[in-house]
């Protein structure tokens, strides 16, 4: 692969981590709300900011909630809407995944969003990972009509599924994107680059760091994770960049 055609796509939760992600050298990114839940759909306002302040890609991540991704009818209804709002407020694309109750592609409803979505592209994300069979999982997304696919390789981090992103590659032939994500870094992307043969990478890069609030009850917490209240994480251009520099140069750097 030409390391000039390689890409790679930063996921955000917030406006500044967007502008950062733009600055460091990504050209595009995921935006989510709630990335501790593995990501959901971010607000009007976020994706209308976020827009605003960034020219890169900006997909928005399309997922009504957390934990599993078998929908029901009025989850189903809140996708549809989430889809439209992000393409009237100028996104460059969308994500999402849709699972049945056997944890198989829900082929027909993946097919109604994508073509909600249209003419904007769509990413099937990680629920591909959560599937019996990822090359079977493979041809439904393909009959479903996205544009690419976000994978680890059906393991939780991409260096353990780094065979399974590669059959993948071969197995889609140019019909479909495959780009992993789940543990990318500047110590291994060269090597998934290499291995793979992807040309698009998916990173969090998301650093935590104390809030600014001095006066503190430690005793309460607001959510479900007592350890968050005053704690908060964004991205940092300088990560963006090691990483994307590590990319290009096939990691001699």
């Amino acid at each position: 692969m030409d390391r000039d055609k390689r890409m790679l796509e930063v996921c955000i939760d917030s406006v500044e981590a967007a502008i950062a992600a733009e600055h460091g050298g990504a050209r595009r990114v995921e935006l989510c709300a709630d990335l501790v839940e593995g990501g959901i759909t971010p607000g009007a306002g976020m994706i209308a900011a976020a827009r605003h302040h960034i020219s890169i890609g900006l997909f928005v991540m399309i997922r009504p909630r957390g934990g599993d991704f078998c929908y029901t009818g009025l989850e189903f209804e809140v996708m549809c809407e989430e889809i439209k709002r992000a393409r009237d407020l100028n996104a460059d694309g969308v994500v999402l995944g849709l699972l049945d109750e056997d944890a198989r592609i829900d082929v027909p409803r993946t097919r109604q969003l994508v073509e909600l979505a249209g003419p904007l592209p769509v990413t099937f994300h990680r629920a591909i990972d959560m599937t019996p069979d990822l090359i079977v999982a493979l041809e439904d997304v393909i009959a479903a009509g996205a544009t690419r696919i976000l994978t680890s390789g059906g393991e939780p981090d991409v260096m353990r599924g780094i065979s399974t992103i590669a059959r993948m590659v071969e197995s889609a032939r140019g019909r479909i994107g495959i780009m992993p994500g789940g543990g990318v870094s500047v110590e291994n992307i060269a090597e998934l680059a290499a291995v793979t043969g992807a040309s698009e990478f998916h990173a969090g890069l998301s650093t935590a760091s104390p809030s600014p609030v001095r006066f503190r009850k430690e005793e309460i917490a607001m959510g479900g994770l007592p350890d968050r209240e005053y704690m908060r994480s964004t991205v940092h251009e300088e990560s963006v960049r090691v990483l994307v520099n590590a990319l290009a140069a096939d990691g001699r750097t």
